[in-house]
């Protein structure tokens, strides 16, 4: 079991919007050989989209709106690749899927640097203890100069970057990099359109000198200046999640791609073992545990089913095998196994420590939920984020409202968004909570495209939330800019206010009213 374990590599891909998350995505399972032509996201007419990106609405605007699973081996190893939303709006499926990896690559736009969503992206990696490697992207464009990126990482987040490779040519002029640990330089050569990995020679220092001139001279007195300073890679500092080893390179031509990939099977911890609700470490070797970190419908018009997203954190799961569910005590089947890549499916007979495993119509499950073999254990539930943005929802034709009530039960079952009931809406006109309003594009798309709903959105005033109680409820009722509402999915009552100011201002005339902080982990 742990020779199994120790095979696994299991990262998520987190940046800022538009910093290429999702091209690398591909860029890597390319290097693996596990497809033969990249499409990037912004690719030009003909050219096909990105695997991770199956949505419809992803692949129109050239950005990634769910987490997708890819999984695919590399030399002897087993690697399980999350590709994460960028967009803020989506951060509570980027959260969820952070808790189920065992390491982050941060990816920063060579321009740009650390941009806003990558800042709270690396906070939650900190909170977590989760190790970062760094891949400066977008080397092929012009950009900032290396050395400050690396001063910047370092007096931004407190996290100090050790570079692994370097690269020789300014950004605009990319001519490949320097592997700090040989000394010898990869030359860099797009192949056409990008689409298949790139052409790569190797060079001595002096070959690299002879050919690159002035632009190697330049790389030789930054890695001279880089080596007087100690910014070397060291495999206990990165594991403790103080340092990062950073690597450079373009996605969108497969520049530096290789050497990530490298450095993640070399580098980038095996799973170890997670704590449970209790704080007891459970080990990679004991009964299967694990737990449900996503859930998702209609992936591929081919199987218009449900799929719960589990990452194994214990034990040999086996295809077929009777677990118990944690949250009720009961048995659960697991006949319908699969591996995911993307959309594309297939049947798995077996999964280890690290891997995540699709388990089909597995409607019984909600998110955070833990399956176990053995001893009962559970481990922490998932973050519910506090929702900033609300909207009455309404089917366009009441003649569909038992599809109309069905997919927004789907929606809600994803975490797509938060259902809301309030008494004078009825269930005809729930209440759409999200942490931001293109939560609503998706839904309603969803509803249209994979229910045959066409519906109307009604924008509502309120931006605070708290969580209140029976007897609150009653002395908000009738309050002007407030408004009491049941969250469906566990009950809550949510107080909505128009402003904080506003909700302040209520709280002082009615002392005793309860409002308390939607925690992250409510």
């Amino acid at each position: 079991m742990g020779a199994e374990a120790a095979r696994r590599r299991t990262f998520a891909v987190i940046s800022h919007p538009d910093a290429g998350k999702s091209t690398i995505t591909e860029a890597l399972a390319l290097h693996a050989r596990v497809i033969g032509e990249a499409g990037a996201v912004h690719g030009k007419a003909g050219r096909r989209g990105v695997v991770s990106d199956w949505m419809a609405m992803e692949q129109q605007r050239g950005i990634s709106i769910t987490s997708a699973v890819l999984q695919f081996a590399y030399r002897d190893l087993v690697v399980n690749l999350l590709d994460t939303p960028g967009h803020a709006d989506f951060s509570e499926d980027t959260y969820r899927v952070l808790t189920a990896v065992d390491c982050a690559v941060m990816l920063l736009d060579a321009a740009k640097g650390l941009e806003p969503q990558t800042l709270k992206l690396f906070e939650v990696c900190r909170a977590r203890r989760i190790p970062v490697i760094t891949f400066i992207n977008k080397w092929d464009r012009p950009g900032r100069e290396p050395l400050a990126l690396l001063d910047e990482i370092e007096q931004r987040i407190n996290l100090r970057p050790t570079p692994i490779t370097w690269p020789v040519g300014t950004a605009g002029h990319f001519h490949g990099v320097v592997d700090r640990r040989t000394g010898e330089m990869t030359a860099f050569q797009r192949t056409p359109g990008g689409a298949t990995a790139a052409v790569e020679e190797q060079l001595t220092p002096a070959e690299a000198a002879h050919r690159y001139g002035g632009d190697w001279q330049r790389a030789v007195e930054e890695l001279d200046l880089l080596g007087l300073t100690g910014a070397d890679h060291d495999q206990d500092t990165f594991m403790a999640a103080t340092t990062t080893p950073v690597l450079f390179g373009a996605a969108v031509a497969n520049f530096g791609v290789r050497q990530l990939l490298e450095v993640l099977a070399s580098h980038a911890p095996a799973p170890q073992p997670r704590v449970d609700t209790g704080g007891t470490p459970r080990g990679v070797d004991a009964p299967f545990a694990g737990f449900v970190f996503k859930i998702q419908a209609n992936m591929n018009k081919a199987h218009r089913d449900q799929v719960a997203f589990v990452r194994v954190c214990s034990g040999r799961f086996s295809r077929g095998m009777t677990v118990t569910h944690a949250g009720t005590g009961r048995p659960f089947a697991t006949k319908y196994a699969q591996q995911m890549f993307g959309a594309s499916r297939e049947t798995i007979d077996e999964a280890y420590p690290g891997d995540v495993i699709g388990l089909v119509n597995a409607t019984a499950l909600g998110i955070g939920d833990t399956l176990h073999d053995g001893p009962a254990v559970a481990f922490p539930p998932l973050p519910s984020f506090t929702p900033e943005h609300f909207a009455v929802l309404r089917a366009a034709d009441i003649s569909t409202f038992k599809r109309f009530r069905r997919g927004v039960e789907q929606l809600d079952a994803e975490g797509v968004v938060q259902v809301l009931r309030s008494d004078r809406r009825g269930d005809q006109a729930p209440v759409l909570a999200a942490v931001g309003p293109m939560q609503f594009e998706v839904a309603v798309a969803r509803l249209d495209a994979e229910f045959g709903v066409p519906t109307q959105l009604e924008h509502l005033p309120y931006r605070e939330a708290r969580r209140t109680d029976a007897a609150s409820q009653e002395r908000l009722l009738g309050v002007p800019d407030a408004e009491v509402l049941t969250r469906l999915r566990d009950g809550a009552l949510l107080a909505l206010f128009t402003s904080g100011w506003r909700m302040r201002s209520i709280a002082d005339s009615r002392p005793g009213v309860t409002l308390e902080p939607l925690l992250a982990a409510d």
